[in-house]
């Protein structure tokens, strides 16, 4: 496969997000997954958008996506493959909440490379590949830029407190509360996948995350960290790599990081 052009996945991704905007406005049902989870047909129909998107621009690399995976479609991923969850945040989008996501991620030899992060219902767009991470603000109505886009990087200096940024629900656990204890840190909040961006574009230090997710959770997010200048490792401090299909794709806790000086901080609060 040629290198990927970002602009094309930045396309897919508000594509998508304007599909989810029209579920939205028209009204949806909730259905439930086997695994409990529950899925709309925005979900659906953002995944199609993206599959079908995807499969023009490298049809020789298979997608892993989230809707995909839970019908059983698990294609075998190697050392290329898409990692995709067409709506990140689907119980606060069926709540009517605001804090749900695009994420699509490249991932070459299990680190995720490209990444495209869309948050339909505010007009936040992140996108970050080897070397460039930036953001912008798009109109929610019709999801096009406002204006050209904005390069971002995580920061490079620990700041006087650790800023922690966590999800209301799963991120407020009594672990992660001893965690932002033990660093004597600020906890901020941010919603969905958009949290791993908060640290790529300097608004936050570190964000832990000490359950179960799945890779299609992180990956896009991942990508645009490491474009920034950050990165991700598992709770042991070993690095996160992807494609794990025998371990149902999913990511026993991590801790992103700004930077080396803030991994080495979250390290020493685990001990």
């Amino acid at each position: 496969m040629t290198e990927p052009k970002l602009q094309d996945l930045i396309d897919l991704a508000l594509a998508a997000g304007r599909e989810i905007m029209a579920v939205r406005a028209a009204g949806f049902d909730t259905q439930q997954k086997l695994d409990g989870s529950i899925v709309t047909i925005a979900d659906q129909r953002a995944e199609a958008i993206i599959e079908q998107g995807l499969l023009k621009l490298a049809p020789d690399v298979p997608m892993i996506g989230e809707e995909a995976v839970a019908l059983g479609r698990v294609p075998q991923c190697g050392q290329l493959f898409w990692c995709v969850d067409p709506l990140d945040g689907t119980r606060g989008f069926s709540e009517g909440s605001d804090e749900f996501t695009v994420n699509i991620a490249l991932v070459r030899g299990g680190v995720p490379t490209h990444g495209v992060v869309y948050a339909p219902a505010t007009g936040e767009l992140y996108a970050g590949e080897p070397g460039t991470a930036f953001t912008a603000k798009c109109d929610i109505a019709t999801a096009m830029p406002k204006a050209p886009p904005t390069r971002i990087h995580a920061d490079r200096t620990a700041p006087p407190q650790w800023r922690i940024v966590a999800s209301q629900n799963s991120g407020r656990d009594a672990r992660t509360a001893d965690f932002i204890t033990a660093l004597n840190g600020a906890a901020t909040h941010a919603s969905s996948s958009i949290k791993f961006c908060r640290l790529a574009d300097g608004g936050a230090d570190l964000y832990p995350r000490f359950g179960d997710v799945s890779e299609w959770d992180a990956a896009a997010g991942h990508a645009i960290l490491l474009a920034a200048g950050g990165d991700i490792m598992r709770l042991d401090g070993a690095p996160l790599r992807y494609g794990d299909r025998d371990g149902k794709f999913l990511i026993h806790g991590f801790i992103a990081y700004a930077n080396e000086e803030a991994k080495r901080a979250a390290l020493a609060a685990m001990r």
